[in-house]
C-alpha cells in the first residue's frame, strides 16, 4: 500500500464515513492538532522519567482513537468515561506529589519544558474540539479528555521540576 495516494491534491481529504472535506475544515483542525501533539509526545517520551513514557504511550493510542472519532463523526467512539478516569486518577496522584501553592514559571527542566510544548497544543486541539462540540455538537468526549489531558501534562512537568529541585514558583 502507497501512502501517496494523491486523493488530497484537490485540497480535500476523506473522513471514515466516505465523506470528503476540505483540508480546512473544522474536524481537520482538530484532527490536525490532535496529531501534532501526538508527534510531541513522542519527543517528549525521550526526556521524561520511564514512569512517565509508559503514561504518553497510552496517551498516544488513546489520541488515535479521539482522531477516528471525530473522522467518523462520532460513529467510532472509544474514549470517554474510563479514560476520563484514568487521567483524574493520574493528577491526583501528581498533584499529591507536587503540592501546588502558585503560578509557576514553565520550563525549569528540557523534559519539564517538552511536556509544557505538549500541554498548550493539548490546550489548542481543546479549542478547536470546542467549537466542534458547540457548533456541530461532535467531540464532546474528546473536549472533556483533553481538558483533563492538558491539566495532567501540566503536573506531570511540575513533578520534574518538584523532583529535581527546580520547581519556580512564582511568589
Amino acid at each position: 500500500m502507497s501512502i501517496t495516494t494523491k486523493t488530497g491534491d484537490k485540497g480535500l481529504t476523506g473522513l471514515f464515513t466516505g465523506d470528503r472535506v476540505a483540508k480546512f475544515s473544522p474536524v481537520m483542525e482538530a484532527n490536525g492538532t490532535i496529531d501534532e501533539l501526538d508527534s510531541f509526545l513522542g519527543e517528549a517520551k525521550h526526556y521524561v522519567p520511564e514512569e512517565m513514557v509508559e503514561i504518553l504511550e497510552k496517551i498516544q493510542v488513546q489520541l488515535y482513537d479521539l482522531m477516528a472519532e471525530l473522522a467518523s463523526r462520532g460513529k467510532y467512539a472509544k474514549v470517554g468515561k474510563e479514560e476520563v478516569e484514568w487521567l483524574e486518577g493520574l493528577i491526583s496522584r501528581y498533584e499529591e506529589e507536587v503540592q501546588l501553592r502558585t503560578f509557576v514559571l514553565p520550563g525549569s527542566t528540557i523534559a519539564s519544558a517538552k511536556l509544557d510544548v505538549c500541554r498548550a497544543i493539548a490546550r489548542r486541539a481543546e479549542r478547536k474540539v470546542a467549537r466542534l462540540v458547540l457548533d456541530y455538537g461532535l467531540g464532546k468526549n474528546a473536549l472533556v479528555y483533553l481538558n483533563r489531558l492538558s491539566d495532567l501534562l501540566f503536573l506531570m512537568a511540575r513533578a520534574i521540576e518538584k523532583r529535581e529541585g527546580r520547581l519556580r514558583e512564582i511568589t
